[in-house]
């Protein structure tokens, strides 16, 4: 049987040895006219599992939520923690690696061992983790977690293995850096403070060492309180009771005097040697009212006290301004000397740290720049200029500079677009920034010897277009373009789309970008495609513009046809139901009717453009009958054609950009004309008439939205007609999924199933139209929403002048292809399996001067004309994916080679045909979060990985796969995630990374002089190990932390051979042994007790027994 029904199939079976295996025996396609002959697919195979990893490479952009700022003085590098456990450790550009705690716990505080190539995280579920930064991809050596007490701040002071931990409950425990464990030395908080004080002094907020002694250490609480505590001694020192509650302390390096921030802005500075009251106290932004009264100021959350030996101290501070002037915003102060400086912020600020170049706190800091971590941005402040500029940031900080709506990834570009790009760009670069080298220059990074131009595009929610140099695991900006200069500014209130344009009207939706002819599409929120040509000369131009009438005018209901065999035939739960009419094509606003405009409005007059890319067509679809246009859900653009064709929920249209002439413009349900698969029955229109493109809105949860979204909205809002950009941060896709499963159901006799079928996707190429054609014609695949795929033949003029002149010609739609679920992607392979690239224009710039000697002529790439080809067309092979199944064709003859049903229970939601380890495979990531390969052409299944469990809406809409297998989406509303798929990258990703850690010397300390260091005090003879150590302060309660050993492994040990990192490791494995032991003992020695006590028992009850007992009684 299964035999019978591959030669009903016209499928054909192969050797297992060499060519394509058997096919999937799926469902039934149609029984072909003729049987492909084994020559015809004789396709040497060369991809299998083996050749097919996943794995993560790297994360370009701005931490998400940041949390926590470090920064590690010898080393040069800075860390970042934020709320969702992640950690980002930045160096010199291309050193930039991303960490993430499995908990997903926020983190608190980031405390590197400086010079020492580790870091400690302290985590919001009280945990505390040990990261060994000495290999490529840190990983954690050990973790300690608290279970009585809540952590709040730690400190590790230079060159220390005993790391202070403050808790909420007020006490300060001391933690061995090397084995992880606590100390059984405890500072109590009813120890520090005085007996006679009645109410807790609050959790600690500041532990420090005095820079004069290390023996004493400063300990702040919330309310107040400061008390100096002499380790040696165990006894306070004093003990400073104040009325506002403190926020942050900083020491002068001599360690006589040091400075609080209080919650009241107030800044006081104590003296050790009168430690009473503050020998000064200071409200650097509040002014004295009219009654003598101060003016209530905000905290001031941090600061902090650097000496200098060439000028004066530098006081840094955020927070700290009056309550009454509402709308400012967040500030950093810089106050030097008599000169206050206050830099406005544009978003608020997380957490600053003043850069030094010495990691001893007893030295004169001499501080060069300010770390300045915001919301949504990191800037360095230089501080050695008067004007204190900013530093140029060289991290690719700002992708989210508006909300990015849409990604394109391009690793197979021309060498030379990069540099053009670049060129182009620089020129529009900002001014201004401090001429020092970026101050976080650690690490080390270099261009690995396989690296290949790479490009990712970013559309934004602003109508910007970002053109980013991918290269090398790196990212640079390379050209902005704004398309919202092709359009007046809309006026608020103004005619009848005034509702429709309120909030970001300029979106961008998605992108069509050819790199070898440069032409490049936009497709906008407002129903409209802007074409762009590239140009290396500025232009004056008029922007042509066409308005397209494409919209519903009828509802009709859709059955299955009686004599198809297929038996699923589904629509997207995110449709209206209606189906499409023929709409009329309109060049122009008809007279009389009020509502034929379009949505914006187009500039009409002659305008200057830089070098660049420059608008040359914009297309515009228009409101009929008060009703909105729905959104574009598809386009391709061919530059050898010079045709561009776009789809939406009603129809599709194709233009000649060329003659900017509409060719087509008719609804799906007129594609089919004989070929209808479908029995329509017509019904009365409907008074609810709104819809919703699918493509667009993929049905998420509404009440799940962005924090951030208030600063930048990203919905438009419109009669039937909302856009929701990947920035609103949706739980998951389950809605969705929910809906599907239930509005597909395969019942063939559901008669009231209605739908309205969309154009879902597009490709030009050149192919046979029907089954009888000889030789390959130009031909527009069509991809609906209910699975069906027409080809539309064309006939293009193949002279340059008469192409210029003579009107296109669009054959009667002629093949016609079923497959389950919505259509997502086509490719088309020759017969021995290697992808078939598109015919495209080579580049010429439209503005260069004209050359008498050399006209120019369009030059042709893969286009063959019909006209010079002799003999028969060889044939190729399609691939077709849907959201269920990938299906592969053999043309003419329509045979289907092969299918596989990709999913059952989810559905498909990017896919498509990449080039992997010098082959060709299908990747396609579903919506449950599955990302896998097909090979080519047999669709057997190479990889399934289940690599996101949860996909929101962001994920949905920005994940891409290109090329060289890699693929990338939108992580966060902030940062770019790029992936690979290949297990030779997953090889080499070690050597393509940077190094965190180089191996420097640490610098020496000052030489301090006789003076200073006889009367100093004996800081220098202080051991912490003799106090702290299990021989003085014995061991913790065990219940009050628990070590739980890290997953570093072999790798880490070995890269940490030396130091105190190598240490670590070695000691964590001895002390797991030592401590199995210990246990072991010590259960051993409880059951010892525990008879001996029992056999003890016995003997006295014997004795009592016995007692008065006459030896002849026995």
């Amino acid at each position: 049987m299964k035999k019978f029904r591959k030669v009903l199939d016209g499928l054909t079976t192969s050797s297992p040895g060499g060519t394509i295996g058997s096919p999937s025996s799926g469902s039934a396609a149609g029984t072909p006219t003729s049987a492909p002959t084994p020559k015809e697919i004789d396709v040497q195979e060369t991809l299998v599992s083996e050749n097919f990893q996943l794995c993560k490479t790297v994360r370009h952009g701005f931490p998400y939520q940041p949390t926590a700022l470090a920064f590690d003085p010898v080393q040069k590098i800075l860390a970042i923690g934020t709320r969702t456990g992640g950690v980002r450790i930045l160096g010199r550009p291309g050193v930039d690696c991303y960490c993430q705690h499995e908990t997903g716990a926020a983190v608190l505080q980031l405390v590197f061992l400086i010079n020492e190539g580790a870091l400690v995280t302290a985590c919001a579920d009280d945990t505390l983790h040990l990261w060994n930064l000495r290999q490529r991809r840190p990983a954690i050596l050990h973790s300690l977690k608290f279970n009585r007490e809540r952590v709040t701040f730690c400190h590790l002071p230079f060159q220390s293995k005993w790391l202070y931990v403050g808790t909420e409950r007020g006490n300060t425990h001391m933690v061995n850096i090397e084995s992880f464990v606590l100390s059984g030395y405890v500072i109590m908080w009813n120890k520090a403070i005085e007996l006679a004080t009645k109410t807790h002094p609050g959790p600690v907020v500041h532990l420090s060492d005095s820079p004069k002694d290390e023996g004493k250490l400063l300990i702040g609480f919330e309310s107040g309180t400061v008390v100096q505590w002499d380790l040696r001694c165990k006894k306070a020192d004093f003990r400073i009771y104040y009325d506002e509650a403190i926020h942050s302390v900083s020491w002068h390096h001599e360690g006589k005097q040091f400075m609080c921030s209080h919650s009241d802005g107030s800044l006081t500075m104590w003296n050790l040697r009168n430690t009473t009251k503050p020998f000064q106290v200071t409200f650097p932004h509040g002014k004295i009212q009219r009654d003598g009264r101060k003016e209530s100021c905000k905290p001031i959350l941090k600061v902090e006290y650097k000496t200098s030996k060439s000028s004066e101290p530098f006081i840094v501070f955020s927070g700290g301004l009056s309550y009454d002037k509402a709308g400012r915003r967040p500030t950093l102060t810089i106050m030097h000397g008599k000169a206050i400086t206050v830099l406005e912020m544009d978003y608020p600020i997380v957490e600053f740290m003043v850069l030094c170049d010495t990691p001893y706190n007893n030295e004169v800091q001499e501080p060069s720049a300010v770390v300045v971590l915001l919301e949504k941005d990191l800037i360095v402040v230089d501080l050695t200029q008067s004007n204190f500029p900013v530093f140029e940031n060289p991290y690719p900080m700002d992708v989210h500079e508006s909300p990015v709506t849409c990604t394109a990834y391009f690793a197979d570009c021309p060498p030379d677009i990069i540099p053009i790009l670049y060129s182009i760009g620089a020129k529009h670069k900002k001014t201004g920034y401090s001429q020092k080298e970026w101050p976080i220059s650690g690490g080390l990074w270099t261009l690995g010897s396989n690296t290949y131009p790479e490009i990712i595009l970013t559309g934004h929610a602003d109508g910007s277009i970002k053109f980013w140099d991918a290269s090398a695991i790196t990212l640079q900006m390379l050209y902005k373009l704004k398309t919202s200069k092709v359009f007046e500014k809309p006026k608020p209130g103004e005619g009848r789309a005034a509702d429709l344009v309120e909030e970001d009207p300029f979106a961008v939706q998605m992108v069509s970008w050819c790199p070898q002819s440069r032409i490049f599409c936009v497709v906008g929120i407002s129903a409209h495609i802007i074409l762009y040509r590239f140009s290396k000369y500025e232009a004056n131009t008029q922007i042509v513009c066409l308005d397209i009438r494409l919209q519903c005018e009828s509802d009709d209901v859709i059955t299955p046809s009686e004599n198809e065999n297929n038996p699923c035939f589904p629509e997207p739960g995110s449709h209206s139901p209606q189906a499409p009419h023929p709409a009329s094509p309109s060049s122009g606003t008809p007279e009389g009717v009020k509502d034929s405009i379009p949505c914006l409005k187009v500039k009409d007059r002659v305008v200057r453009v830089p070098p660049g890319y420059q608008a040359e067509l914009v297309i515009q679809l228009l409101w009929v009958d008060g009703e909105p246009p729905q959104q574009i859900s598809t386009l391709d653009i061919n530059s050898a054609y010079g045709l561009l064709a776009f789809g939406n929920c009603n129809g599709l249209a194709i233009v000649d950009y060329l003659q900017k002439t509409i060719l087509l413009c008719m609804s799906t349900l007129d594609l089919y004309g004989a070929s209808d698969p479908y029995q329509r029955l017509t019904r009365s229109p409907r008074r609810n008439r709104q819809s919703t493109s699918g493509l667009t809105e993929l049905s998420d949860n509404q009440q799940s939205i962005d924090m951030e979204r208030s600063k930048s909205p990203t919905s438009v809002k419109g009669p039937g007609r909302k856009l929701s950009l990947p920035t609103d941060l949706k739980t998951d896709l389950e809605v969705r999924e929910n809906s599907f499963s239930r509005s597909r159901s395969s019942s063939v006799s559901s008669i009231d199933r209605d739908t309205k079928e969309a154009i879902t996707t597009l490709q030009f190429g050149e192919s046979y139209g029907r089954k009888s054609d000889a030789l390959p014609t130009p031909c527009l695949w069509v991809g609906t929403s209910l699975g069906v795929v027409v080809l539309i033949p064309m006939s293009l003029p193949t002279d340059q002048e008469e192409r210029m002149e003579e009107a296109v010609t669009i054959g009667p739609c002629g093949t016609v292809l079923m497959l389950k679920g919505s259509v997502l992607r086509f490719g088309f392979l020759d017969c021995m399996g290697a992808v078939i690239q598109s015919p495209y224009e080579a580049w010429r710039d439209p503005n260069a001067p004209e050359d008498p000697d050399r006209p120019r002529r369009r030059k042709l790439v893969n286009f063959s004309p019909s006209s010079s080809q002799d003999a028969c067309g060889d044939g190729h092979l399609a691939v077709v994916c849907s959201e269920r199944q990938a299906k592969v064709f053999l043309m003419p003859s329509q045979s289907c080679l092969f299918v596989h049903n990709i999913t059952e229970s989810s559905f498909v939601l990017r896919a498509d045909v990449v080039s992997a380890c010098n082959s060709v495979c299908l990747a396609c990531f579903c919506a449950n979060g599955h990302v896998m390969t097909l090979s080519l052409p047999s669709l057997r299944p190479l990889m399934d990985v289940n690599y996101l469990p949860l996909t929101d809406m962001r994920i949905a809409r920005t994940f891409c796969f290109t090329n060289g297998g890699q693929a990338l989406y939108l992580s966060s509303p902030t940062e770019i995630q790029r992936i690979t798929y290949s297990q030779e990258i997953c090889d080499n990703l070690q050597e393509m990374l940077g190094e965190l850690f180089t191996p420097i010397e640490t610098p020496e300390a000052q030489n301090r002089g006789f003076l200073k260091g006889f009367f100093g005090g004996n800081a220098n003879t202080f051991d912490r190990e003799e106090l702290f150590g299990e021989a003085a302060s014995g061991k913790a309660s065990r219940s009050l932390a628990q070590h739980i050993p890290g997953q570093g492994g072999m790798e880490g040990m070995k890269a940490a051979a030396g130091g105190v990192v190598g240490d670590l490791a070695r000691a964590r494995i001895a002390l797991d042994e030592r401590g199995q032991r210990l246990g072991e003992l010590e259960d051993r020695t409880a059951l010892m007790m525990s008879s001996a006590e029992g056999f003890s028992k016995h003997a006295h009850e014997l004795m009592l027994k016995c007692k008065d007992k006459k030896w002849y009684q026995f």
